[in-house]
């Protein structure tokens, strides 16, 4: 399997993912720590996949998105953005909603 269709898989296969660097328990950047707090403020159950842990994983999230950051969430299999985005969208309740209806 190559690199973009492991990336297609985890993120077709779970409602929830988030591309990080670390761990949630973790963060290794400040960002991803901010994007887990999000997603923990949301009471949401999410897959986290540390980039630093595979360059191949960390290089083709960002091919794969068309975006050139991390960390990155996707919920139903669609591109949602990065901990910038995350933020405006919890400030407005708009990923709450989301969120919910994964569960």
């Amino acid at each position: 399997m190559d690199t973009q269709e492991l990336i297609r898989s985890q993120v077709t296969g779970n409602p929830v993912v988030l591309y990080m660097k670390g761990s949630p328990k973790f963060p290794q950047c400040g960002f991803s720590n901010l994007a887990t707090q999000i997603l923990s403020a949301c009471n949401v159950e999410y897959v986290a996949i540390d980039v630093l842990a595979d360059q191949n994983i960390r290089e083709g999230i960002k091919v794969y998105a068309n975006w050139p950051t991390i960390p990155q969430l996707y919920v139903n299999g669609e591109f949602i953005g990065g901990s910038d985005i995350m933020r405006a969208m919890y400030e407005s309740g708009e990923l709450q909603t989301l969120l919910n209806a994964t569960k």
